[in-house]
């Protein structure tokens, strides 16, 4: 039987690009995803801030797969456009990413995905973005594409 969940649960395992940053999958359900990240020197601009690609990164993704955990068996998912409000600098220790799908199209979802800096026991909302996913049916992901990426850099 078809779970959306499991396959995009396993569709962000494959994700070099967010394994590399050190995002964690804190939660996922139809329509919905929420994503965490620690805040480390590394991934903040030249005032100690983390950077707008990272949280605009946080904020794509968390849209990217609460759409993805929408759509119908045999699909894969891509933006096609987003926009992000930047509301106010993101300092602490970690950020998280909650978005939720809007509607939820044959084709097209429109998501929106807000991003908490959390500092302590603080919360303020760093950024919001207004994204369209776009639903590619008949194009599943391809697991041996990522297993292929890492065999190359092994080598």
């Amino acid at each position: 039987m078809f779970d959306p969940i499991k396959r995009a649960r396993d569709s962000y395992a494959r994700q070099n690009f967010l394994r590399f940053l050190g995002t964690e999958l804190e939660s996922l359900e139809p329509g919905r995803c929420t994503i965490t990240l620690a805040i480390r020197p590394e991934l903040t601009q030249q005032h100690g801030f983390a950077h707008a690609g990272v949280i605009t990164t946080l904020a794509d993704t968390a849209a990217g797969y609460a759409a993805y955990s929408t759509m119908p068996e045999n699909a894969s998912v891509l933006t096609v456009e987003f926009k992000v409000n930047l509301i106010k600098p993101a300092m602490g220790q970690a950020l998280r990413a909650e978005a939720n799908t809007i509607k939820a199209g044959r084709t097209l979802s429109v998501v929106e995905a807000n991003v908490f800096a959390i500092d302590g026991g603080n919360e303020a909302l760093a950024a919001r973005m207004q994204a369209t996913m776009m639903c590619l049916a008949g194009k599943a992901d391809d697991p041996s594409i990522s297993q292929r990426q890492e065999t190359e850099r092994k080598n």
